[in-house]
């Protein structure tokens, strides 16, 4: 159970790319979050939870443990992380915080492929999942850990390539590096704990999950509402992106046109909407979707 007794605890990234949307996410969960009296812990007013604010190497540590039932970080932390002991549990990904661990190289290594590192030196601030990658290649290559500035190696001759996170790749260009193969997709993840939480706060800890799941499936989503010709349904919903089976409702006074009401889990565009009209739809309504469940 968490080491403080009656409450839930929360690890999220205390400064980093992650730290903001992790407590958007929160606060649109509902959890009415306040700062305590120093950075480190945050309290959440309506619930007995609290946040703990810390490095992100140290969430999947603190989340495994059990000083935390709940941690939000990247895929990418979470693997490297991992050990032979008790690991905290996926429980879903978060939409956010996307970026690619990828193998880069300076424009004089010829590359073809990982076997191409054969026998070189490889920087990265991730040893054990580029380890991992060039054992399942079957590449026998020397890593040079670094904490920082990883893209530098190369041109200080510390190391013939880099394994390191791209997200616009822009880092990688000023540096005269291209990149090459992904080692490791990453993106924000919701992690549980292997120790279970007191049982008064068990039904809490499951509502506050499922609270986050509706926040994270809404992202993006929408409602759509149109009249559609009962002869068209079937193309119109077709052309309805990511909607499944949308209600329809008849229409007052008409035997030929229905209403159509659906969410929309894919981006509705302008160019959707044309199809739809040219389909035969009218007084199509796109609306936000603020909260599902």
């Amino acid at each position: 159970m968490s080491t403080v007794q009656g409450r839930l605890r929360i690890a999220v990234q205390k400064s980093g790319r992650l730290a903001d949307r992790s407590l958007d996410l929160i606060r649109d969960a509902g959890l009415k979050w306040v700062k305590g009296h120093n950075d480190l812990l945050y309290r959440v007013e309506n619930y007995p939870i609290d946040l703990l604010r810390v490095r992100d190497d140290d969430i999947p540590t603190f989340v495994a443990d059990g000083v935390c039932d709940l941690g939000i970080v990247g895929e990418n932390v979470l693997e490297e992380g991992k050990n032979g002991g008790a690991n905290a549990s996926v429980v879903m990904p978060l939409g956010f915080g996307r970026c690619t661990l990828k193998i880069a190289i300076p424009p004089t290594l010829a590359y073809d492929g990982p076997a191409s590192l054969d026998g070189l030196r490889i920087a990265t601030s991730y040893p054990k999942i580029l380890r991992r990658f060039l054992d399942d290649n079957g590449v026998a290559a020397d890593i040079v850990t670094m904490r920082g500035a990883v893209e530098v190696a190369p041109r200080l001759k510390l190391a013939a390539a880099i394994c390191d996170l791209v997200s616009t790749g822009a880092t990688l260009e000023a540096n005269g590096l291209k990149a090459q193969d992904t080692v490791l997709e990453s993106q924000a993840v919701l992690i549980r704990s292997p120790i279970a939480a007191e049982p008064e706060l068990a039904e809490l800890l499951d509502s506050v999950i499922e609270r986050m799941a509706g926040v994270v499936s809404s992202q993006g989503a929408k409602y759509v509402m149109l009249n559609a010709p009962r002869a068209a349904l079937n193309q119109i919903t077709a052309i309805l992106p990511g909607a499944g089976s949308p209600t329809v409702m008849p229409l007052s006074g008409r035997d030929d046109a229905v209403a159509v009401h659906a969410v929309c889990q894919e981006a509705v565009f302008w160019e959707t909407l044309e199809k739809l009209k040219a389909a035969g739809a009218s007084a199509i309504l796109v609306l936000p979707i603020e909260k599902m469940m």
